[in-house]
């Protein structure tokens, strides 16, 4: 796979200050993080001025807990808190993340400096060797009667439940490598996986069933890449300008401001795509859901990217107004 070229910012038009040497890129150690930040850190190396940069690797607490859900030891800012620290003390100029980890409310101090060219965001079923044939106009139906599913995501499990209400969904954890392993050793019947991490990985993978949006809601950020970075560094800030990609801010712009609207906790179901038009028009679809799939509300806004946030907040505040209160307990 080719990594996606890096967008063009303002600051490839001025001159820029440059910070000091060499940059260290704060990351986590899976495999698909170190290949996400090697990415990062060929596309820094292209901006003049930059030099090279280097990889650092930091144990996350998200990463350490893998007998639990993330809901138990709380939340998906665990995949980032032990990075930020570190960025915060110094010890790394920026971190380098999967969006969809990353928490909606940074710490006081970071902000996102920026996001690089979204990979396809859609979700792949993964289908063991008792399932069909998958359908691709209904691809869930390969899954076998009562079949157990794994996955850790709420936001996947509500809509399989919703579809077919006959599954059964099991909590599985890891990278990639672990949770292939897991249907492979028969812990379940098919599983679920992010497609932007397999094209990432250059793996092909037997049994992968690509599911559209309209069948399976990404989640928020969802195949892109972003640069965390200390707000007052604004040689860094400056140089991250340059491999910014504007559609995918624009994306994940309305898309986190869906997820902070709603203020859902990793115990809720919430998923929020946005995609440019033809014509330029930014359209973004939000859902929410019961995690037993027996509720689920799926809305869609468009408008110009420029207003990327307050089409984020308003689809936001629809979901809530007519989903049932304690889904946001």
């Amino acid at each position: 796979m080719n990594p996606s070229d890096p967008g063009s910012g303002p600051a490839s038009r001025t001159r820029l200050s440059v910070p000091a040497l060499p940059i260290r890129a704060g990351t986590r150690g899976s495999p698909l993080a170190l290949v996400q930040t090697r990415t990062f850190l060929r596309f820094l190396a292209a901006v003049p001025g930059a030099g090279e940069g280097q990889e650092a690797i930091i144990s996350t607490t998200g990463d350490a807990v893998q007998d639990r859900p993330l809901a138990d030891i709380g939340g998906k800012g665990l995949f980032a808190k032990e990075i930020h620290e570190a960025l915060l003390d110094r010890r790394i100029d920026c971190a380098v993340h999967s969006l969809k980890d990353l928490e909606t409310e940074l710490p006081a101090g970071i902000v996102l400096g920026c996001v690089l060219k979204r990979e396809d965001a859609r979700d792949v079923l993964i289908l063991g060797e008792t399932c069909g044939t998958a359908d691709p106009a209904d691809p869930l139906m390969a899954l076998p009667h009562g079949a157990l599913v794994g996955t850790s995501s709420v936001r996947r499990q509500a809509q399989l439940l919703h579809a077919r209400p006959d599954l059964r969904v099991a909590s599985i954890r890891g990278n990639v490598q672990t949770r292939l392993r897991k249907l492979r050793d028969g812990e379940c019947q098919a599983s679920m996986l992010a497609l932007a991490g397999l094209r990432r990985l250059e793996m092909e993978v037997p049994g992968a069933v690509v599911l559209e949006p309209e069948t399976m809601v990404p989640a928020a950020g969802q195949g892109i890449v972003g640069v965390t970075v200390r707000a007052d560094d604004t040689a860094l800030r400056d140089l991250l300008a340059v491999i910014e990609d504007a559609q995918s801010r624009a994306a994940a712009t309305a898309e986190r401001a869906l997820l902070a609207t709603l203020d859902g906790s990793c115990r809720t179901p919430i998923g929020a795509n946005a995609r440019l038009l033809p014509d330029g028009t930014l359209i973004l679809t939000g859902l929410v859901a019961r995690a037993d799939g027996s509720f689920l509300l799926k809305r869609s806004l468009t408008g110009l990217p420029a207003d990327a946030e307050r089409i984020g907040v308003e689809l936001g505040d629809s979901l809530r107004a007519n989903a049932p209160a304690d889904l946001f307990g």
